[in-house]
């Protein structure tokens, strides 16, 4: 099979096509920009575009399939070309439709929480000896690539509700017809996309819709709006709610307790025991005891920049978290003060999404900051610039935080200045964000107020 990539750079992208590439596929690819981790992975394999830029003379007629990454336009000329010669194009998900067709398709949706059900459900699969095939969002321990493709009977799939590619308008979840479907929760997000609430719930409506005859639905019956859509969405496949596990914390740790046995945990926060009795209930149907499932997820570390512990000593400890939109960082301060209620907490977010930076969705953000002891907004001045967006004052976004003790930053320099001056004594710092907080080096960062 011949298979181009364009946006072969792409977190999702340079991922499958490693993966073909390991299943034998004659694979190339271009991008105007390939950044890192992407570029020396690709490499690796003998997959990096030569030149960057677009090179329309790659699209050939003999080529089986194009797919066709989401950072690309409508008028990339090399899609515009591959749409003249009438060559087969996929969006990323449709691809991985296609590869699955015949296996047991397992798609984790939700808000929140997505990748760590996911990266969970590989883990205790892993560590059972099962054969699978995945597709995560986050690169995690003990597995080389995001994507895996072979002929193992059952594929777990993260699938977000963000849209499919420049052609095709479809949320990626919609796409992957689950047996075995997850969501985590309901709380709006991507603005640009679905400007309304009630547009955003849709899309989960239609994802269960999308669960095949005779599947299982998982869901989390404490989060109410998901309730009601559950409730109220008319279909043959078996609900299966779940909630809150039985647990303690004791001197940091968190212990879930099952059947007089104490299984302790590397990681914490409500939102992750959420995550675990999600991961739980997918691996039962896979086949795996509930006593097993919770012997394996007690190895668990997290995925990468989920709750990443960068480093502690024996006062403090700095953690970075992908959380961004409302709910995320609502859940993400909140198990970090639950877990360590004596020690302060600074709590800094960078906003940089589209949403996040939408006037209109901003105030959702009220509140969310409350239990940081010492809440910090940063927003990159050259995504403003970028964006072409009207600046926020610090007044602003104090306003939509509703939170009078917020410090604002919009220049990265000053936002590290502020940061190396902290006394981290009996103190956690929380650094969340889906950017990079304009270039700050994190390691750096913590050495210097760990000592290490």
């Amino acid at each position: 099979m011949r298979v181009h990539f364009i946006a072969i750079g792409g977190s999702a992208m340079h991922n499958l096509a490693i993966a073909l590439h390991k299943k034998g596929f004659n694979v190339t690819g271009s991008d105007d920009h390939i950044f890192e981790p992407s570029a020396s992975r690709l490499a690796k394999y003998g997959l990096l575009p030569q030149q960057e830029g677009w090179y329309p003379e790659k699209i050939t007629a003999d080529l089986d399939a194009v797919i066709l990454g989401m950072h690309a336009r409508i008028d990339n000329p090399e899609l515009l070309k591959a749409q003249d010669l009438g060559v087969k194009i996929y969006s990323y998900p449709d691809y991985i439709y296609e590869q699955s067709r015949n296996k047991l398709r397992v798609v984790i949706g939700g808000s929140h929480g997505k990748t760590s059900i996911t990266s969970m459900i590989l883990h205790v699969l892993q560590h059972k000896g099962k054969q699978f095939d995945y597709l995560v969002g986050a690169q995690l321990e003990g597995f080389e690539t995001m994507v895996q493709l072979t002929d193992a009977p059952v594929i777990v799939i993260e699938g977000d509700e963000y849209l499919a590619s420049p052609i095709d308008l479809r949320p990626k979840f919609h796409i992957y017809k689950a047996d075995i479907g997850v969501i985590s929760g309901i709380a709006w997000d991507h603005i640009n996309v679905f400007p309304t609430f009630e547009s955003y719930v849709e899309q989960f409506r239609i994802f269960i819709e999308t669960i095949q005859p005779g599947g299982k639905l998982i869901y989390c019956s404490a989060d109410e709006e998901l309730n009601k859509l559950v409730a109220a969405t008319e279909t043959s496949v078996d609900k299966l709610p779940y909630l809150l596990p039985q647990y303690a914390v004791e001197n940091g740790i968190t212990n879930i307790i099952f059947d007089d046995n104490i299984y302790k945990l590397n990681v914490f926060g409500q939102h992750n025991l959420m995550n675990i009795e999600a991961a739980r209930l997918v691996c039962e149907q896979l086949g795996i005891t509930t006593t097993d499932f919770y012997n394996a997820i007690t190895s668990f570390k997290g995925a990468a920049r989920r709750l990443e512990l960068l480093g502690k000593n024996d006062t403090a400890s700095i953690y970075k978290d992908f959380a961004h939109s409302p709910s995320k960082l609502k859940a993400t301060i909140e198990a970090v003060k639950k877990q360590f209620p004596e020690r302060q907490l600074i709590g800094c977010i960078e906003l940089h999404t589209f949403s996040s930076l939408n006037k209109d969705f901003l105030s959702e953000y009220a509140g969310s900051m409350q239990l940081a002891d010492v809440p910090v907004v940063f927003i990159d001045k050259k995504t403003f610039e970028q964006k072409r967006l009207e600046p926020y004052s610090a007044e602003d976004v104090k306003a939509a935080f509703a939170d009078n003790r917020l410090i604002f930053f919009s220049d990265p320099a000053e936002l590290l200045r502020y940061l190396e001056s902290i006394k981290l004594e009996n103190s956690n710092l929380l650094m969340m964000s889906s950017g990079n907080f304009g270039g700050i080096d994190l390691n750096m960062l913590k050495n210097k107020l760990l000592f290490l």
